[in-house]
């Protein structure tokens, strides 16, 4: 059986399976040429795609990575540099794209630009930003990191104050389990701590919650006022549930108040747990050193990783780049943490133009080079970084998962013989689309490839998926 025959077989074959699973079971192994994959907007008025921020669905996702994910794994021979440079180009030549375009494909093997197209140009990334901020995230935290959410001692007895651990994903009590990753809950942490209320012979409390591990405004600068109402995002906060949803099932509408939402829900828990709280909650600062009650994890950041990607998650990308700051020594707000993510991205090598004012994309203040974007996935299949490999298993698979697996992309008779065959992360605001991600050329060369265009008439999204295509089958 031909390479590339036995390339397509399995890769549709492993995703039909994934998606004939009962809901709940996310195991999918996937032969993509990367190595083996194994489960375990305008410039003025910009608006995010409903793609770009949608609401929580059961998606195919990967887990664990194994370690000959790497470029040596997809070390053919380099397509023909004449042929593909002429069939980008004519494809680049779409007025679809507007007046300003960045484009560059790498081999991952040499770092050799085998196509570039104002590869510098710093673009407007829109969504493309969160590979940037979870590379920096993997690096600096490591892929086993967890986020952490505590109960603590007050400073008098009988008082309990709730510690927000930066995990936007925290499951409150109305939330379904079952999806990937698997959510820390508050109801968990409730049960524990009122476990140990109880043996201590507490029964009463009076409850504080604690949000100091993040600092500054919650809204980025760039952000567009009716985001948080459309459910484009929370106000980012250290304590939320839900990411700020109000009923966990709905992206909109969003809790003006994320950490006294959470806390009241929390004295609700602790009720049913046999603790009776007192009637005001509210915002405390928890003693160094306090005795802890209870806590609950998240689930490893490499899936943290995985599952911002694949699902272009706006409120987790945020709590990431903050925690990155906290790791750096930067303060954990939005201008502390992209100086973190850059300062990173720079330790990594990756030296191009990034500017971010927000670890989403959201804000259309950001730019970034196609260069840095293809560089920073090259570094995520690199054999040497296991550490960033789920950078790679996060992207969305054309056709199938995530933003490439809505019904819109790949569709055209110029991209749809490539489903399956890319991985690429979507970035879209008005006026703006974005496309990055990896491909193995049909002699089996693994290679990185950004398109961007930010001054789009109306929707580019059709060339794009041609551009990553015509890569795909070079």
């Amino acid at each position: 059986m031909a390479r590339r025959d036995r390339l397509v077989m399995l890769t549709t074959l492993a995703v039909l399976q994934a998606l004939t699973i009962v809901t709940g079971v996310y195991a999918v192994t996937t032969d993509f040429s990367l190595g083996a994959l194994t489960s375990g907007s305008s410039p003025t008025e910009p608006t995010a795609s409903p793609a770009e921020g949608s609401p929580p669905i059961p998606v195919v996702t990967s887990g664990p990575v194994l370690a000959q994910l790497s470029a040596t794994s997809g070390d053919g021979p380099l397509p023909t540099k004449g042929t593909l440079t002429k069939q980008l180009a004519s494809a680049l030549g779409d007025q679809a794209l507007g007046g300003r375009v960045g484009a560059v494909v790498l081999d991952t093997v040499t770092g050799e630009q085998i196509f570039a197209s104002n590869p510098g140009t710093a673009v407007t990334p829109a969504s493309t930003t969160k590979i940037v901020s979870c590379a920096a995230a993997l690096a600096s935290l490591g892929p086993e990191t967890r986020l952490s959410t505590r109960t603590v001692q007050g400073a008098k007895p009988g008082t309990v104050i709730l510690v927000g651990g930066g995990d936007p994903l925290l499951a409150g009590p109305e939330a379904k389990q079952g999806d990937y990753p698997k959510q820390a809950s508050l109801a968990t942490l409730a049960a524990r701590t009122a476990a140990t209320l109880k043996s201590q012979g507490v029964r009463k409390v009076t409850l504080s919650y604690d949000t100091s591990l993040f600092t500054g405004t919650p809204k980025a600068p760039g952000w567009k006022p009716n985001y948080i109402p459309d459910g484009e995002v929370a106000p980012i906060y250290a304590l939320t549930i839900d990411e700020g949803r109000q009923d966990p099932e709905f992206r909109s509408p969003r809790v003006a108040d994320p950490p006294q939402f959470a806390a009241d829900a929390f004295a609700k828990l602790l009720g049913k747990q046999g603790i009776s709280v007192a009637k005001s909650v509210r915002p405390a600062k928890a003693p160094a050193g306090a005795a802890e009650l209870g806590k609950v994890d998240s689930a490893p950041l490499y899936a943290l990783v995985e599952h911002t990607l694949t699902r272009s998650d706006n409120d987790l990308a945020e709590a990431l780049i903050r925690h990155v700051a906290i790791k750096e020594g930067q303060e954990a707000s939005f201008a502390g943490a992209t100086k973190a993510v850059v300062e990173v991205l720079r330790r990594l090598g990756v030296t191009q133009d990034i500017a971010l004012s927000d670890g989403s994309g959201l804000s259309i203040r950001n730019r970034i080079s196609p260069e840095a974007l293809a560089r920073t996935l090259a570094l995520a299949s690199a054999a040497n970084r296991p550490d960033l490999h789920a950078v790679a298993t996060g992207m969305p698979i054309a056709g199938f998962s995530g933003t490439l697996g809505n019904g819109r992309r790949f569709t055209g008779s110029d991209s749809r013989d490539q489903v399956g065959l890319v991985r690429a992360k979507t970035g879209t605001l008005n006026n703006i689309n974005t496309l990055a991600g990896m491909a193995t050329t049909k002699d089996g060369r693994l290679v990185t490839f950004a398109f961007m265009a930010d001054r789009v008439p109306v929707n580019a999204e059709p060339v794009l998926d041609r551009l990553a295509a015509i890569v795909a089958r070079s």
